[in-house]
């Protein structure tokens, strides 16, 4: 299951910015217990679907997962050993711009213990750093 947009209006994006602070998904929304970034970054759409395969066998039957972020940005890169010019590189990957304070992935049905577990074996795939945060600790 590849995560990336089915289509898009514009093929190549610019760079853009990644610093400041997340303004809206900084709470949780549907489950009780949230993994939340406290750094700024990218995550690629090979990371994300990592961390949905770790949840998803480590729930296996039992709880339910949210996946806050999506890759809607593309990333283009040119071939190794090529000189500059001729034009934007060609589509490499898609990614999520992550801001800190925004929630990333969310358990509930399960224990706190057992999401506490399973949020440490996420933040081991994920390139920025993270915490666990539930809504009994606010």
């Amino acid at each position: 299951m590849a995560m990336m947009p089915k289509r898009v209006k514009y093929r190549k994006l610019q760079k853009g910015t990644r610093r400041g602070v997340a303004t809206t998904g900084c709470d949780l929304a549907f489950g009780e217990f949230g993994l939340k970034a406290l750094a700024n970054g990218w995550l690629k759409n090979t990371q994300i679907e990592a961390v949905r395969v770790i949840l998803a066998r480590q729930l296996h039957k039992g709880g339910r997962l949210w996946i806050r972020v999506f890759p809607d940005k593309s990333i283009t890169k040119k071939p190794a050993e090529v000189r500059m010019g001729k034009g934007k590189g060609e589509l490499d990957h898609w990614v999520c711009v992550v801001k800190r304070g925004r929630v990333l992935f969310e358990l509930g049905g399960v224990q706190e213990e057992y999401a506490r577990r399973c949020f440490r074996l996420c933040a081991y795939k994920l390139p920025i750093k993270t915490k666990f945060i539930s809504r009994t600790h606010r």
